[in-house]
């Protein structure tokens, strides 16, 4: 009887531990896929959706499994998800950040857990922190964007700025990046200058309001696309469709807006290309140790406007 038994027995009990082998061989190999946890301010709104596409894309090119969150520009849900990355075994996070100052003590906590932090489209207001910042030049971009306005205005007339999130560095940039050009010329009249905080919701009805202050507005420049959105939703419910208006990001909402003769130009700022670069350096990082860059790293913007908008995709510029 026990023989029989024995006979039973040992193949089965050589069954479940090859399945238990297996299992174990199996989530090993999961394991020892790296992970890089991609944390962005939202992942509805298409400029931060296209970085975290990009990033996850280049991520798993590269062998690496990948998470993806969105912060809504919450410092505090910004802390929470640097813990959840620390905690799953994070060997890199890229993040687009919650604000200059605020973030500093999110990323210096993912770095002393010795999880490496890549920054991309924001910076933070500290150094040594994050193993590289990738930004784009806003300054050099907002110039850009300054000196089409000034020729679609003829050099003349009074206009609008929109502002984007006082907390966010890259608003102040813009903001002085057009002022520097734009205050070179004595006949151009700043009217209104107001946050919208990058909002399109917001820019509708700050630009309702400043209408009805100054109806004689010729000029709308706008801090990002999504505002001049809003503006131009504005300016289309009053019948007004003789104001020049230029945005910055190079969103398709904006590059359709431009083919359609509504919106005058955009700076596109390559979010899509920016958010793969950071996971190559961070790659490189996790590899040897180092990126073999400096920490700040500025890409250069491009001026979208009719002769080329066609070529605009998803924050890239198709090179033919």
């Amino acid at each position: 009887m026990r023989r029989r038994m024995l006979k039973w027995v040992v193949p089965v009990a050589i069954v479940l531990l090859a399945a238990v082998l297996a299992v174990a061989i199996a989530l090993s190999g999961r394991d020892e896929q790296k992970l890089m946890v991609i944390i962005t301010p939202s992942l509805d709104n298409p400029f931060f959706g296209q970085e975290a596409v990009g990033a996850a894309k280049r991520a798993e090119a590269l062998g690496y499994r990948s998470l993806q969150f969105s912060h809504d520009d919450d410092a505090f849900r910004q802390s929470q998800l640097i813990d959840t990355a620390i905690a799953r075994g994070a060997d890199a996070i890229i993040l687009d950040n919650a604000g200059a100052d605020a973030s500093v003590a999110a990323v210096l906590k993912a770095k002393n857990a010795g999880v490496p932090v890549f920054l991309i489209d924001r910076e933070i207001s500290a150094r040594g922190a994050a193993e590289a910042q990738i930004v784009s030049n806003n300054y050099q971009g907002a110039s850009l964007g300054a000196a089409a306005f000034v020729e679609a205005m003829g050099e003349k007339g009074p206009y609008v700025e929109l502002v984007g999130k006082e907390s966010d560095t890259n608003a102040a940039i813009r903001s002085r990046g057009f002022h520097d050009v734009l205050d070179q010329y004595p006949d151009l009249k700043m009217v209104a200058r107001q946050s919208a905080n990058w909002s399109q919701s917001e820019a509708f009805s700050v630009m309702q309001a400043i209408l009805q202050a100054h109806p004689e507005t010729r000029g709308v420049i706008a801090g990002n696309d999504t505002m001049a959105m809003g503006a131009l939703a504005a300016l289309e419910s009053t019948g007004r469709t003789d104001v020049v208006i230029v945005g910055f990001d190079g969103s398709n909402d904006v590059r359709d807006a431009i083919l359609a003769g509504k919106i005058n130009a955009t700076v596109l700022q390559p979010a899509f290309r920016q958010a793969q670069y950071a996971v190559e350096l961070a790659d490189r990082f996790v590899r040897t140790g180092e990126t073999g860059e400096p920490e700040k790293l500025l890409m250069d913007c491009f001026l979208i406007d009719r002769s080329n908008a066609r070529r605009l995709h998803d924050y890239a510029l198709d090179p033919s």
